[in-house]
């Protein structure tokens, strides 16, 4: 409930920025009609950036990745006695 309350304070408060820079003349009517467009192109842009920042920095874990072996190991042994081919080794 926190986040939606935090979005939404955001979007009003970019909301009634805009709609100032519409009654005003200090910025251009044409750049300031745009604004909402270059304001989803930087979230846009924003996302994107974070989902590479996480890429990065994924960590790996080696002794998951054991364990994971290991429970694949147990689960061919399980189906093998079930009488499923599972390949070769």
């Amino acid at each position: 409930m926190k986040h939606i309350v935090k979005i939404m304070t955001l979007l009003v408060g970019i909301s009634a920025l805009w709609f100032g820079l519409l009654k005003t003349s200090m910025v251009p009517s044409s750049h300031t009609l745009l604004l909402p467009i270059y304001f989803i192109m930087c979230l846009g842009c924003y996302g994107l950036l974070m989902v590479g920042v996480g890429l990065m920095r994924f960590p790996t874990c080696p002794q998951e990745a054991l364990l994971l072996q290991q429970d694949v190991i147990e689960a061919k042994g399980y189906l093998k006695q079930r009488g499923v081919d599972v390949g070769s080794e």
